[in-house]
């Protein structure tokens, strides 16, 4: 097979349910897969045995065992780690794969040398496989006006504000651990990748759906609808450490920024050394209400809800009323 090779790391933990229809959405594939590493966080259930199973006869597949369990972002690290191929696309162990998924990505990097990390949308279905009339992109608000700003070579700023890849749908390329690694303890493996690939002016997206994203009780991460009653849900949430972790999260990724030196852009830098001010600002802001509206007034007129919180100027309120 010409082009790059693709390796496959699929983490499951407790996945029986639904794995042995995943591996074969990934073995059928029409650019077949050169490996793919399965690495279990101590599944209770017949995980392992289904694993087995699914890929009896495939010329490159391992299992790895955690007998201690690593949690999602950890054993994220160690599938993509163990892995050898050129390309390396993530995998949860509940979903569907179109089967062109794999042919269509590789593609992409075959034809864009600079191109690091690509994600997709996705077809939402529910525990059965029945489709939920929407799609990953709809769920999670992703704009029109996003979606262009990420081809035109603008990801940085948009994942900057909030993350809008999921790993189940992610394909990236193996130079992109170099800068990547470790994976830190603030962020989850997906947005991770993200970030630093956006960092590295080598991220886009395929609008297209080509993965079925399973919905149901037992998601280890999952995706929520945008309902009214969960976005007032989260207004009324107490802050507790949020924002001291969002704060948290924009010190680690200036600290690896720099330590990337000339590979990062200066203005991607300073884009996020002005995120972490932004966010140690509001980590600061006093529990009493009343006492945050000199500060959430000056974030807003220096407009840095707009350029750095999740929910651009929305989240002004969410920053007067929600409880400490």
């Amino acid at each position: 097979m010409t082009g790059p090779s693709v390796s496959v790391a699929l983490c499951t933990y407790n996945g029986a349910a639904f794995l042995d229809t995943q591996l074969r959405s990934i073995r059928a594939q029409t650019r077949p897969a050169a490996e793919i590493v399965v690495s279990d966080d101590g599944s209770a259930d017949t995980t392992i045995a289904v694993a087995e199973t699914a890929l009896a006869g495939f010329p490159d597949a391992r299992i790895l065992r955690n007998e201690v369990a690593l949690g999602v972002v950890r054993n994220f690290e160690q599938a993509v780690t163990a892995t050898h191929g050129d390309l390396i696309a993530l995998s949860d162990q509940d979903d569907v794969w179109m089967p062109d998924k794999l042919e269509r990505m590789a593609a992409r990097f075959a034809d864009d040398p600079s191109l690091l990390f690509l994600h997709t949308d996705a077809r939402l279905i529910d525990g059965v496989g029945r489709p939920a009339g929407t799609t990953l992109f709809e769920s999670l608000e992703v704009s029109r006006a996003d979606r262009d700003g990420i081809h035109a070579g603008d990801a940085f700023r948009i994942y900057l504000r909030r993350n809008l890849a999921t790993g189940a749908t992610v394909v990236f390329r193996r130079e992109l651990l170099e800068a990547a690694l470790p994976f830190p303890e603030e962020w989850v493996h997906d947005e991770w990748l993200a970030i630093i690939a956006a960092a590295l002016s080598g991220a886009d997206l395929i609008e297209e759906p080509l993965t079925d994203y399973r919905r149901h009780g037992s998601n280890q991460i999952g995706v929520a609808d945008p309902t009214l009653r969960g976005k007032a849900a989260r207004v009324l949430q107490a802050r507790g450490d949020r924002n001291r972790g969002l704060a948290r999260r924009a010190q680690v990724l200036v600290t690896r920024l720099e330590a990337l030196g000339e590979r990062i852009p200066q203005d991607a830098l300073e884009l996020a050394r002005r995120k972490r001010e932004f966010e140690t600002a509001r980590a600061a802001m006093p529990a009493a209400r009343v006492l945050r509206a000199p500060t959430v007034l000056r974030l807003a007129a220096r407009g840095g809800y707009a350029r750095f919180a999740s929910r651009g100027n929305a989240d002004i309120v969410r920053d007067l009323l929600q409880p400490a």
